[in-house]
């Protein structure tokens, strides 16, 4: 089985070289790709200084164009498995060998690691907490089926979610809307407990006045995706 793992990375100088390390020594038998969107800060020059793997896009796509790049290569490269592990540090690679066992022997097609299964390590501001349950709920009331954390960046996609995202993912705040869309096509998602640690480095993409915008932009953007399919 051929996986990769997609580390999406806009100004991430203060914490690439600590992330791809830990993949390095923590997910054997993997392969990763950085995706540098066009960072303003040296996260190029330290994928370069380091040997690290990565794709330079030359504008800012954003988060959801950074990752889908990762799925067009994955695709364009015959990978089985591909994951989303986040530039921050945020994400533990340990895990990522239990949800690709996972992923394999039940048969899903997407396996997201939920911080609030077991409720250990970082669990987010309340804030987010407090979205994150907004949007559990929305996804429930939508598709029937319940998600615990709708906005964990922590997925491993199988080979038939790989070629839909790598032809169709949303642009910003992605995670909710693309989980609604793979569910309404009666793809199969499971959840594994997992670690998440606390950004060390650098500064979230959501600040506390985008988070208004957040949560009305993916709201409507999950509604329409009901409608359309």
């Amino acid at each position: 089985m051929k996986k990769l793992i997609i580390i999406p990375a806009y100004n991430e100088e203060a914490n690439i070289v600590k992330t791809v390390e830990s993949i390095e020594r923590d997910a054997v038998g993997f392969d990763y790709i950085v995706i540098n969107d066009c960072s303003t800060d040296r996260t190029k020059e330290i994928c370069e200084e380091h040997g690290f793997h990565y794709v330079d896009l030359p504008i800012n796509l954003g988060i959801g164009g950074a990752v889908q790049t990762g799925y067009k290569y994955a695709w364009e490269n015959g990978y089985d498995m591909a994951v989303q592990v986040d530039g921050d540090g945020q994400h533990d690679p340990e895990f990522l060998e239990l949800m690709a066992e996972y992923l394999e022997i039940h048969q899903v097609d997407m396996v997201i690691g939920s911080r609030f299964i077991e409720k250990q390590g970082f669990q987010s501001s309340g804030m987010r907490r407090v979205g994150i349950r907004f949007f559990s709920g929305l996804i429930r009331l939508m598709t029937g089926k319940t998600i615990t954390d709708p906005t964990s960046g922590l997925r491993m996609a199988g080979r038939n979610v790989i070629e839909l995202f790598s032809k169709d993912y949303p642009r910003d705040y992605p995670e909710p809307e693309s989980v609604v869309a793979i569910l309404r096509k009666g793809l199969k998602v499971a959840e594994v407990p997992v670690i998440m640690r606390e950004r060390e480095g650098g500064v979230s993409s959501i600040s506390m006045k985008k988070s208004v915008y957040y949560m009305v932009k993916v709201t409507l953007a999950i509604l329409i995706e009901r409608i359309r399919r």
